[in-house]
């Protein structure tokens, strides 16, 4: 079945099972919140599809449920098939926030002004990621003259990694990568163009370092057999973003939250599970680097189109 197919499908599962809130059942047969535990608001909030959607949706809804229980607030994480569908979401779906990749983020800052208030520090001290260009080590291919007819896989063109690194890269050796290559597609996530230069599927591919290592430590072949060619800036790790209307003080009692959430016993075993040490406070002017690295590539986010040829 093709990837985009099983995606759509998976995607439809996750929904059908998240279902409605408690507070939006009772409200949907007339019955009003029966004691102060019920939530006096309801977040949707869109996850990136970095990687396979279950092991997205296992990470982040603990998050959610903290969230809930601290501040008596409905969080609903919605993952979505594709980066750029992010951004019509929110104004389609009604969406409130959103995990924002760095380009992500910056197109719909650009575009819809959301806010952005943390991100995640990681145990090393690290709170950015890079974009990598890979290839296998025995394709041959070292250089970009080694590019030409070849396959080259992208994650989707709302991303820093999996598209405006290679955008950049072919554009500062004055390549139209469109008729340079002998193909190139969108996998969708990052995780998928991994598997398919490791299995020959495409030639090169371009992803981020974080979800590179995190595949790399469970499946050996990965370090083993494919290699990085070009690296991107580092640029802020996916952020939390919210609209730019919504409630000021719920968005600063969400981001205490999260910025004390490892001062507590149950928030620091939630965050060590989620793979961070903790979260930072996040402002506009740490993706300065993804805005002048869209400017070098040409790009004005504005006008840019991101939705997948």
């Amino acid at each position: 079945m093709p990837k985009i197919v099983t995606a759509f499908l998976l995607a439809l599962l996750v929904a059908a099972l998240s279902g409605c809130s408690r507070t939006d059942q009772e409200r949907a047969h007339g019955q009003k919140p029966t004691d102060l535990s019920q939530p006096r608001h309801s977040l949707r909030i869109g996850l990136i599809p970095e990687q396979n959607i279950f092991n997205q949706m296992e990470r982040y809804e603990p998050l959610a449920q903290y969230l809930s229980k601290k501040l008596g607030v409905d969080i609903q994480f919605t993952i979505l098939l594709r980066y750029g569908n992010i951004i019509d979401n929110f104004v389609a779906d009604g969406l409130d926030g959103a995990f924002f990749g760095s380009f992500t983020y910056a197109l719909a800052h650009e575009k819809i002004k959301v806010r952005v208030v943390v991100r995640p520090e990681y145990p090393d001290g690290h709170s950015t990621y890079y974009g990598m260009i890979i290839v296998r080590k025995d394709s041959g291919i070292r250089t970009v003259k080694d590019m030409r007819g070849k396959r080259f896989v992208f994650v989707d063109k709302a991303t820093t990694a999996g598209y405006l690194l290679p955008y950049a890269y072919f554009k500062s050796h004055a390549i139209d990568h469109h008729t340079y290559l002998r193909e190139s597609y969108f996998a969708g996530t990052h995780e998928n163009v991994v598997m398919d230069v490791l299995d020959r599927k495409a030639d090169i591919g371009a992803i981020k370092n974080t979800v590179f290592a995190l595949l790399a430590a469970k499946n050996k072949r990965i370090a083993q057999e494919l290699m990085m060619l070009e690296r991107s800036p580092d640029v802020p790790e996916n952020a939390l973003a919210f609209r730019k209307d919504l409630d000021p003080k719920l968005v600063q009692d969400i981001r205490t939250a999260l910025l004390r959430m490892h001062e507590d016993i149950e928030g620091a075993e939630l965050i060590k599970a989620f793979g961070a040490k903790r979260f930072i406070e996040t402002t506009d002017n740490d993706y300065l680097p993804v805005y002048r690295y869209a400017r070098q590539a040409g790009i004005k986010l504005s006008s840019y189109d991101y939705l997948n040829d």
